[in-house]
């Protein structure tokens, strides 16, 4: 979900980093272009409140005819640590990396909030990079800033939320569900909630979300990798899951078509907290 790709290719490889580092010239500057527009994460909608918590992490790819620029999203989740996705964190197999800064707390991709950045990247040690065209499990990892932030963090859900449970998704990603490509400048939300486990495919039951809209065509996308799905559980978001990839691979190319995977982050809770405590 952080840089283009051809349209023949399959939805699974347009929703996740692909291997491959053959993207066209065209493609180069839809994604350096960076320009945003209303109604996306995709059918999603402008922001319509503060995410404190929200970080946009920029990415660059190196290819054939140059650098290419995308974005990821995160998620702060204490003053000085990110929790964004494994594959936007810089996995030695895949063509991407951050660009070396985040920023927190702004409603707009490239302006406002506070810039911080990257001390550390840790990687989810399960997480690998399928050997075909559908994403990895145990997708997380965090990225430690290298001063603290005021903006406040999101707490981490203690549990998943139940089937059918309302949630939220929040990014910076593609707008368009069509040849080309436009990245949002404004923070895109979309309400979503989780369905059964069965509706997503590969799946990693215990460790991920799958999550449906309650839009019709609408759904994250590429460049919103890493960012947050969110729950309102006493009056306050809390994070549940980090968007992975593709839900269903059958169910064509566009994004909107079908489910998505989150990396439940309730699940890793563990994980996360041992090592913020191994990298104080």
């Amino acid at each position: 979900m952080v840089h283009p790709t051809s349209q023949q290719q399959s939805r699974p490889a347009r929703r996740r980093l692909a291997r491959t580092a053959a993207v066209g010239a065209a493609a180069a500057v839809a994604v350096t272009g960076l320009a945003g527009t209303a109604g996306a994460v995709v059918n999603g909608e402008d922001s319509t409140q503060r995410y404190s918590f929200m970080v946009s992490i920029p990415q660059v790819m190196q290819t054939p005819e140059g650098t290419v620029e995308g974005v990821c999203g995160g998620t702060l989740i204490a003053p000085q640590w990110v929790v964004t996705a494994a594959h936007c964190a810089g996995h030695p197999d895949l063509p991407t990396d951050p660009a070396g800064t985040v920023r927190i707390g702004s409603e707009y991709q490239s302006k406002g909030g506070t810039v911080r950045a990257i001390a550390k990247k840790v990687l989810h040690p399960d997480y690998a990079v399928g050997h075909d065209a559908y994403r990895g499990h145990d997708d997380i990892a965090l990225l430690k800033l290298d001063r603290p932030v005021a903006q406040q963090p999101a707490r981490i859900a203690d549990r998943d939320p139940k089937q059918g449970a309302q949630t939220r998704v929040i990014g910076f990603g593609n707008t368009v569900d069509a040849p080309g490509w436009s990245f949002a400048e404004r923070l895109q939300q979309l309400d979503t909630r989780r369905i059964a486990d069965s509706a997503c495919s590969p799946f990693k039951p215990g460790s991920e979300l799958c999550t449906g809209s309650l839009v019709p065509g609408a759904m994250a996308c590429q460049g919103d990798s890493g960012g947050p799905q969110i729950q309102r559980i006493g009056g306050r978001w809390q994070l549940v899951g980090a968007t992975s990839g593709d839900g269903n691979p059958a169910a064509g190319p566009q994004c909107g078509n079908g489910p998505g995977v989150w990396t439940s982050v309730p699940a890793h809770k563990s994980w996360i907290m041992k090592t913020i405590w191994k990298n104080r």
